[in-house]
């Protein structure tokens, strides 16, 4: 019979998702995209069911005058 600490330990990167189960949780995608909500379910493949989702996205532009970097969220 497996003890508290054997149950909650991380041994593999699946058991720290596992541990974010009805937590919110944070997730970098590509193209500079952001998601931030709570994690309800994944699989094997990391699909995931997110509830209560904001989506972040980032866009770097410059400026033509100035050669300024212009950041927007």
């Amino acid at each position: 019979m497996a003890s508290a600490d054997e149950e909650i330990a991380v041994k593999e990167p699946l058991d720290l998702i596992r541990l974010s189960l009805d937590e919110r949780i944070y997730v970098k995608l590509r193209s500079d995209r952001e998601l931030r909500g709570k994690l309800h379910a994944y699989d094997q493949h990391l699909n995931m069911i997110l509830g209560d989702v904001e989506e972040i996205v980032t866009t770097v532009e410059i400026d033509d005058e100035t050669y300024e970097e212009i950041v927007r969220v």
